[in-house]
């Protein structure tokens, strides 16, 4: 590697290092976004009011719920005694919670039976809207910040003050008869109902329209725990069923690949996938060597060739020159072998060879005299040319 090369590959990686560092020093901007989930610290996730629960309900046991409450209350509901085998209070935070008409039916049953149900969203099902003889209504015109108190007189310290994430959604028809007022919400000089409560067979629902409240965001600035604190104390000391399916639903909505992340087994299948993908991306990063060409030697035709030069030799019958000519070449591959002259083939000759080639002595004197006896004859028959081709053969081979 050239002197200049590694200047420029240090300059590479001052300016890559460079980046990292510039990168990692410069602060993350701060995610607004309305998740209400109970695992995000972001300003507007429900961390901290998740954490405190325990807190506010110490003699309550909060249980988490990762499915709709219809699938939840519904494995609690006894047919034989008509009865839930189980008690407490079902709270949901959330803009647009997810539930259809068949967990809102759930829930009312479960109110009926002594229950309690806290819905702090800006929108409700139609099965709660119908039945519980509500509406409301959005007014989009609003400005500025936001007063939030209660009808308790005995809570009018915990009022507070919202600047940010309002809406000005507000109960616009109650059943007055039944349903019981418990806070409003006061944008410059309109005060209207946010905070209701509503009384369902022997249970009651509690119905509130600023979840923002229970944000991290306003929970942590002054003193507006209070007011979260307050609400909640309309709730009895009994288990807290939390609603986080709608949270995680929305996680899982924002992928393509929802319904195999939801899935155990598709989700590890997924990942593994990308595991060995990516492992063999690694491997084959490597340069691989060019495929050689095969290069068919070039075929050696000089055998071929022989042999059909033989063959046109024994089909015409002329015995005697292809007896002329294997004797010739047989006399060749001796001098080039084992150098030894062949213009005197006699005994000393056959002798020498049979030392040389280490072959038998008898056996080598026979062929060297059916040599001389056949270069003398002339006129040789195919007999002939069968034993000296075997008797050759038989030395090259033995």
């Amino acid at each position: 590697m050239s002197k200049a090369l590694k200047i420029y590959i240090g300059i590479l990686i001052l300016l890559i290092v460079g980046l990292i560092a510039v990168e990692f020093s410069i602060p993350q901007p701060i995610n607004w976004q309305k998740t209400y989930n109970e695992t995000h610290k972001i300003p507007y996730g429900t961390y901290v009011f998740y954490e405190e629960l325990e807190n506010l309900f110490p003699d309550s046991k909060v249980q988490s719920i990762k499915v709709t409450p219809y699938e939840f209350f519904d494995d609690y509901y006894s047919w034989e005694d008509s009865t839930y085998l189980t008690t407490g209070t079902y709270v949901v935070i959330d803009d647009y919670p997810n539930i259809d008409n068949t967990s809102a039916q759930e829930l009312m049953d479960f109110a009926s039976y002594g229950n309690a149900i806290f819905i702090s969203s800006s929108y409700f099902p139609d099965r709660l809207i119908d039945s519980l003889g509500f509406d409301t209504t959005n007014d989009y015109s609003f400005k500025g910040k936001a007063e939030l108190s209660f009808t308790n007189p005995r809570l009018k310290n915990d009022s507070i003050t919202i600047e940010k994430g309002l809406s000005n959604i507000y109960f616009s028809t109650i059943d007055t008869l039944s349903t019981t007022v418990l806070g409003h919400q006061k944008f410059e000089d309109s005060i209207r109902t946010n905070f209701i409560k509503v009384p369902w067979g022997s249970g009651e629902f509690y119905l509130h329209l600023q979840p923002i409240v229970f944000t991290n965001y306003n929970l942590l600035k002054k003193s507006n725990h209070k007011y979260a604190s307050s609400v909640m104390s309309y709730l009895g000391d009994d288990t807290i069923y939390f609603d986080s399916r709608s949270k995680q639903r929305e996680e899982l909505n924002r992928s393509p690949l929802r319904y195999v992340l939801s899935q155990p087994a598709l989700r590890w299948a997924w990942y593994l996938a990308l595991l060995t993908t990516l492992c063999f991306m690694i491997f084959n990063a490597k340069r691989k060597q060019r495929i050689v060409d095969i290069k068919v030697p070039l075929k050696n035709t000089t055998v071929e060739f022989t042999k059909t030069i033989g063959n046109l030799y024994y089909e015409t019958k002329d015995h005697n020159n292809l007896i002329d000519k294997k004797i010739t070449y047989f006399l060749e591959y001796i001098r080039r072998v084992y150098y030894l002259d062949t213009q005197i083939l006699d005994e000393k000759f056959a002798k020498n060879l049979a030392k040389k080639s280490g072959k038998d002595e008898s056996d080598v004197k026979k062929l060297i005299n059916q040599i001389v006896y056949l270069k003398a004859k002339t006129n040789c028959n195919e007999d002939d040319l069968l034993r000296l081709n075997t008797a050759i053969e038989d030395f090259y081979t033995t």
